[in-house]
């Protein structure tokens, strides 16, 4: 039991970790997405590539208002998943020690 509690407890980190980087790679790309951004410029095309394919079927599942909320509803999932399935599977872990 003790090296389950030990896994679980590195799952969890391991994901905030990954959860909280992709929360802020939204964060910037959003922020960029205000200005006129060079599309040829290899970090705008990396945040692009990153954030994309979560925020494009968001897009279309909202209506058109001109602004993008599509950006905050990732980041109301993340911080979801992180204070509820991360802190849970950290409870977990605990509870195996």
């Amino acid at each position: 039991m003790f090296i389950i509690g030990n896994f679980l407890h590195a799952v969890a980190l391991v994901l905030d970790i990954i959860l909280t980087f992709y929360m802020y790679v939204v964060i910037i790309a959003a922020l960029i997405s205000w200005v006129n951004p060079d599309p040829y410029n290899p970090i705008v095309r990396f945040l692009y590539a990153a954030t994309e394919p979560v925020l494009r079927p968001i897009r279309r599942k909202l209506p058109m208002t001109g602004i993008d909320f599509s950006p905050l509803i990732v980041i109301v999932v993340i911080l979801f998943i992180k204070y509820f399935l991360i802190a849970s599977l950290n409870d977990l872990a605990a509870r195996m020690h």
